[in-house]
C-alpha cells in the first residue's frame, strides 16, 4: 500500500486553497475533480483509518492542514449506521470510496419539523457530492444493509474540532456539537 495517491490529492487541494479565490464554487469543483482521480483507486487508505465501529459511524483524519483551510477524513459505516441531521458550518466535497451512502437534504423552519428539501440520493463509489456553505443540513447513511461503506470527505475547516450543529428531527431545535476523531491524523504534513 502506498499514500502516494493520497499525497498528490491533498497536495492538489492546498494548492487550490492557497490559490486567490476565482468564481464562487470553483475551488470546489476544482476539488471534485481531484476527489474523483483519488476514487478511482482503492489501495491507499490504510486499514486501520478504514475500521467500522460496531455502535456508530467513525470519523478518522487523514490530514489537517496547518493552516487550518482544509481537513481530509475517512467516514466509515457500518451497515445500518446513519448521521443525525446536522449541519457543517464550512464547505465540503464528499466521495464514496466503497460501497454506498445515502445523503437526505433537509431544510429548517422555525418552529416546524425540518423538512426533505429534495429526493435521497445514493452516492456509488467514485460519486461526489459538494456542501455548500450554509445550505448544508442533511443526514446520511450506509445504503448498504450487509457491508461497510467508506467515504472520503474534505472539508474547508478542521471539521474535528468546528463548531456545528445537530437538529431535533421533531422540532428542528439546534444542538451544538464538536464531533472529534477517533484516532490521531494519518499524515501530519506533507512531502516537499
Amino acid at each position: 500500500m502506498s499514500l502516494q495517491r493520497l499525497q498528490s490529492y491533498l497536495s492538489t487541494v492546498q494548492a487550490i486553497c492557497a490559490a486567490p479565490a476565482g468564481l464562487p464554487g470553483d475551488h470546489l469543483h476544482r476539488i471534485a475533480d481531484a476527489l474523483r482521480q483519488l476514487l478511482r483507486h482503492d489501495d491507499w487508505l490504510p486499514d486501520a483509518y478504514a475500521q467500522p465501529h460496531p455502535d456508530h459511524y467513525q470519523q478518522y483524519p487523514l490530514y489537517i492542514d496547518p493552516a487550518g483551510r482544509f481537513s481530509v477524513v475517512s467516514f466509515v459505516w457500518g451497515p445500518g449506521q446513519l448521521t443525525p441531521l446536522h449541519d457543517h458550518q464550512t464547505w465540503g466535497v464528499v466521495g464514496v470510496l466503497r460501497g454506498a451512502e445515502l445523503s437526505e437534504p433537509f431544510t429548517l423552519r422555525p418552529g416546524l419539523p425540518p423538512a426533505a428539501s429534495g429526493p435521497a440520493h445514493t452516492l456509488m463509489p467514485g460519486d461526489v457530492e459538494l456542501i455548500a456553505n450554509g445550505a448544508d443540513v442533511h443526514r446520511v447513511s450506509n445504503a448498504l444493509a450487509n457491508q461497510v461503506s467508506i467515504s472520503i470527505h474534505t472539508y474547508g475547516s478542521n471539521i474535528g474540532q468546528q463548531q456545528r450543529h445537530v437538529f431535533d428531527p421533531q422540532h428542528g431545535a439546534a444542538k451544538p456539537f464538536v464531533s472529534g476523531y477517533a484516532l490521531p491524523p494519518l499524515l501530519d504534513s506533507l512531502p516537499a
